[in-house]
This record gives structure tokens, sequence and C-alpha cells, in this order.
């Protein structure tokens, strides 16, 4: 990460994690509200930078009858009442050209899925709003293929580019973690993001809904902190096991804490150990 790039109040500069967190879905205003605040809470006290993050609506779901949302209108709204109540950034996916300008006149950033980080007139018309992007590195790309991604996205001249790890496909209903891809990722000049809870998912891995493992949080994260990524992003909730979205591999709101201090003091000394403020 060689530039300072700000997400509405926030500003991620290199050297300084950052969190990218909430519930997979937007279930409803309680959950979503109640994630939000404990999320700010915890990171405030923490020291690190937080953007919120909830889908309006999950449009790559494994069944036709899988929960995706309240929908764009009802969820921007819940997510613009966010921004407003508790002063926080917030950032959502978007799927298709016509979301964006109605996203954009809410959101802080914008979020392009993994599935469709190369549709090039999704990336480009993203970039022309001038608001940050995270775009999702595909699980059928190379950690140096995102060179064209990121090609695609500047071309615009908007820097404000994030790039996110979600793991690669690795047979039947799996995903792997190459932690060489953070360094040739970062090599770019841009942040890159560990997506651990996605990583941990099963695609499709109980038939009509994904399965997950979020046992493995933990170390994959601190591994990901030693890597030397420059933020994470983790689906957050109050009961995983109730979740209407990704239950399986969401970290629970009350546990939350104790991870992060872990990953923050492993990023500081891989940091210090690289010996400059951003790692390289």
């Amino acid at each position: 990460m060689n530039n300072a790039i700000s997400v509405g109040p926030v500003v991620l500069t290199p050297g300084n994690l950052f969190l990218i967190a909430g519930p997979c879905v937007i279930e409803n205003e309680e959950i979503t509200f109640e994630t939000a605040a404990g999320l700010k809470s915890v990171c405030a006290e923490l020291g690190i930078s937080f953007i919120f993050k909830s889908s309006f609506d999950k449009a790559n779901r494994t069944s036709v009858s899988s929960f995706r949302g309240p929908g764009m209108d009802k969820g921007l709204r819940i997510l613009a009442d966010i921004r407003s109540k508790l002063k926080v950034p917030v950032i959502s996916d978007i799927h298709e050209a016509g979301e964006i300008a109605p996203a954009a006149e809410v959101l802080d950033a914008l979020q392009i899925p993994a599935f469709l980080c190369r549709q090039t007139d999704l990336v480009l018309s993203a970039a022309k709003t001038g608001k940050p992007v995270n775009i999702k590195k595909g699980q059928f790309l190379a950690p140096w293929d995102v060179k064209n991604i990121i090609d695609k996205f500047t071309s615009t001249e908007n820097q404000g580019l994030l790039i996110t790890e979600r793991g690669s496909s690795f047979g039947y209903n799996n995903l792997v973690v190459d932690f060489r891809a953070f360094p040739i990722m970062r090599s770019f000049g841009y942040p890159v993001i560990f997506d651990v809870t996605h990583s941990l998912q099963l695609p499709g891995g109980h038939g009509s809904s994904s399965g997950g493992q979020r046992e493995f949080a933990a170390p994959l994260a601190r591994a990901a902190a030693a890597a030397g990524v420059d933020g994470l992003f983790m689906e957050v909730h109050p009961d995983p096991e109730r979740a209407l979205c990704d239950g399986p591999n969401m970290i629970s709101l009350a546990g939350i804490k104790g991870l992060l201090q872990d990953v923050k003091s492993i990023h500081e000394i891989a940091c210090r150990q690289k010996g400059a403020p951003n790692g390289e």
C-alpha cells in the first residue's frame, strides 16, 4: 500500500490495520445496528479503522430459495441510517451497472464480488463514480492476474482501489489460501485485504447452501497479518448459528475482540520487522 485512501471519514494509511466487517447480508435493522455498533466499539478501543459492510442483495446464493436480503431500496436506507447515526463508513456489493448510481449516493465505498471481478463494464462504471472500490479477486484467478483488474480500474484515473483475497477454488466444495499471494498482490501498490470468513466457506457444501469452517478463522487471520496484509474482511453476526446467510463461516460478535487483538499485535510485529511503515 503506497498511498492513503479515504473511505468516508476514515483514512486508510500504510502500516495501520483496518477492518471491513458486518453480517453477510442485511437481515433486519435490529441485527444490522447491533453488529455495527458492537464492531465500532471494539475497533475504537483497539485503534483499528473500521468500515461496516453488509449486502442489500446477495445475488450469487447457491439455491433459488436462499435468503438474498431486503433489496436495494430498503437495504440502502438501512445502510444510510447506520452511516448517519453511528458515524461509520459503509460499503456494500453491487452486481450490475444499474445499481451503481443509487448505491454510490449512499455508500462510502462500493464492492465488486469475486465472481464479477473481470466484468469490464462493471469495474469501469464503479471506478468512474470516484468512490473507493473494493474488488474481490476471483476464486479462479492467480495473484498476478489482479494486475489486469488494476489496469482497468486505474484507466479511469481513480486510485481508490482495494484488492481482496478470498481463497481459490480447490477441488469440490473447497477453497484454499495461498499466502504467497499477499506479497505478490501488494507489489502492485494497492491495499490488499484478506477475506477471512469467505475463505473458510465450503461453496455448495450443504447441497442447497454453502458450508463453512469458522474454527479456522483465527489461525488464518493471524497468518495473513504475519504475511503483511493491509486489512481484514470478516463476516460477523450476533448469533451465527441463526444467520440467514453464511452462518457456518461467520464469526460471533462476542468473540471478535480477542481475535482482533491478536491480529493487530502480529501485524505490528510484521511491519516492524520489514523495516518500513507499510511493510515493504
